[in-house]
């Protein structure tokens, strides 16, 4: 076999094998030790010591110091430890059923109440994970004991938890950037009016549906509705200081005052004064904090030491240039290289996650952007939309089984299915509508930065 034929097998021998349900980090991990001491090899193993001179594991080594001491990465961390602080704080439960008695006129109040509270959280946190599993165990119980059909109440939470990997601070942006080599500034410029319009048509989808079948979505009983006073109080009292510490956060990063990383600093020492203020700070909250943070963030640099050793080794064999090679000879216009690049990615959704997706393909397809003339940040735009569809997607929608595990019995997965399906149809028309208008994703960043030039 040649090396791009060998790159190819090692392909498909990892999607096989996740697909057979082996932990995805430690695959790419050993399938890119496997293939790498392959790649590498010099022959000539005479003593036990020339077996480990391979060149693989100083790749291997290499690949691990540059995750760790990665100045963009820093921010993960940092940005998972203030989610974290913000969730135990009780100012999302706060959130939530203070939106749902001031959106109570409108129809479905809990969905729009739960898909703006999911905005915000995911504000704070940039995790799809936490996002639906706490709104999993705060807003579905809610909607499920006013009546809500359990498969619309599912969609609602499925579709607003992957929010978190588009809203700034997303953490797929800061990996994005670390890969394309682009600004996290502009990516999160870029990203801000996606993430608004996608919440946007998902309201107005929820709205229309309710209005065409009311009985989806029972409206709140007089007698459990609380005095306007109490409610706009309440409101005020938890939405506004969430609200102020992300625009701080966000703002001191769009404006160049400050790094992702150190904003996401500034951003968990203020979730830690707001849990005080909230007097729901304890050691014992703490720490939980801090180990979820340190577990998340581990998961996630071996995620990132497995995938870049994967593409290492599988660009070194040829893999990368195999399917270069195959684009190109297509003589595609620009708008049908894009669309293929996004069908893509949208098949790959199915069996793998964001990051493998990210550092495995999305690398083939950024050389390329120069020859047809595509903006690299706009390119990353429609991968951030198109990377929801990975967490929506059946079979391996990974929001729907966030949700089913905190659930459990208490609804089928093909009822989160049904819900959650509307959803991936909207974010293919946000896709589609910001091809047709570029500018949602570049005017801010060119109003902050200036004019992106190649």
């Amino acid at each position: 076999m040649t090396d791009p034929q060998v790159a190819i097998l090692m392909l498909t021998l990892f999607i096989g094998l996740v697909l057979l349900g082996f932990p995805i980090a430690f695959t790419l991990l050993a399938m890119g030790v496997g293939f790498g001491y392959y790649a590498y090899f010099q022959g000539g193993i005479e003593t036990v010591s020339d077996v480990f001179s391979n060149n693989i594991f100083y790749l291997l080594n290499q690949n691990t110091y540059s995750v760790m001491e990665n100045d963009t990465l820093v921010a993960i961390p940092l940005f998972l430890f203030m989610g974290y602080v913000v969730e135990r704080a009780n100012i999302v439960n706060k959130l939530f059923f203070s939106l749902q008695m001031a959106a109570r006129n409108l129809p479905g109040s809990m969905a729009i109440a739960a898909l703006v509270t999911c905005a915000v959280f995911s504000t704070a946190s940039g995790i799809v994970g936490a996002v639906v599993t706490l709104m999993g165990l705060l807003a579905y119980p809610a909607m499920n004991k006013a009546g809500y059909d359990k498969s619309f109440a599912s969609g609602v939470i499925c579709a607003g938890g992957t929010l978190g990997i588009l809203i700034p601070p997303s953490i797929m942006l800061i990996v994005y950037a670390a890969i394309a080599e682009l600004s996290p500034l502009r990516l999160y410029a870029a990203a801000v009016f996606p993430g608004l319009m996608l919440a946007g048509l998902y309201m107005v989808y929820v709205i229309i549906r309710v209005m065409l079948n009311p009985n989806i979505a029972p409206k709140p009983r007089a007698e459990d509705v609380p005095p306007p006073a109490k409610i706009y109080l309440d409101l005020l009292i938890s939405f506004v200081p969430l609200t102020v510490l992300i625009m701080l956060v966000l703002g001191s990063i769009l404006g160049g005052l400050a790094t992702p990383a150190e904003a996401a600093a500034m951003g968990a020492m203020g979730g830690m004064v707001l849990a005080v203020i909230y007097r729901s700070f304890s050691w014992q909250k703490l720490k939980e904090s801090v180990f979820l943070t340190a577990k998340a963030t581990a998961m996630v640099c071996w995620l990132f030491v497995g995938s870049w050793t994967f593409a290492s080794v599988f660009s070194y064999l040829g893999g990368h240039d195999i399917i270069e090679h195959w684009v190109l000879a297509m003589n595609l216009e620009p708008w049908q290289f894009l669309v293929l690049a996004q069908l893509i990615i949208f098949f790959l959704g199915w069996p793998l996650e964001w990051s493998e997706i990210l550092i495995i393909f999305v690398p083939i397809f950024l050389p390329m952007l120069d020859t047809f003339g595509v903006n690299p940040y706009f390119f990353a735009m429609l991968v951030a939309l198109n990377l929801q569809t990975s967490f929506l997607t059946p079979p391996m929608a990974m929001s729907a089984y966030y949700l089913k595990g905190v659930l459990k019995n208490d609804i089928e997965l093909m009822d989160i299915f049904k819900g959650i399906m509307p959803y991936l149809g909207i974010v293919i028309f946000s896709m589609v509508l910001m091809y047709q208008f570029p500018g949602i994703a570049l005017w801010l960043p060119d109003q902050l930065f200036g004019e992106y030039v190649p």
